[in-house]
């Protein structure tokens, strides 16, 4: 048995310890459909282009803008979103081919 896990293991153990946050989770299904989940929201940008605006994110969940940012940063840093800057607000969205990718190479690992 190899002594250091392959890469598409360690991808999996990092997805799965970000989502492992109910928070983190839910924010993911939320920006499933951006448009329905924010509609209480006026957009910023186009939501299916662009994203959700952080301040939304934040509105939403009830939760400090630290929080908020850090959720993001590391559902960002596993993958999971994508971030876009436009004007003074950061818009995340679903990085769906990276996410796809992670499901197939999940069926690799376990």
């Amino acid at each position: 048995m190899p002594t250091h896990p392959p890469a598409d293991e360690d991808a999996a153990i990092e997805v799965f310890k970000v989502l492992s946050n109910p928070v983190r989770l839910r924010i993911m299904r939320w920006l499933r459909d951006p448009e329905g989940e924010f509609a209480e929201y006026e957009p910023i940008a186009d939501r299916r282009e662009h994203g959700v605006c952080v301040t939304h994110i934040q509105a939403k969940s009830g939760l400090a803008q630290s929080t908020v940012s850090a959720y993001m940063a590391a559902l960002e840093s596993a993958g999971l979103v994508t971030a876009q800057r436009i004007g003074k607000y950061t818009h995340y969205r679903r990085d769906e081919e990276r996410i796809a990718k992670l499901v197939g190479d999940l069926r690799d690992v376990i």
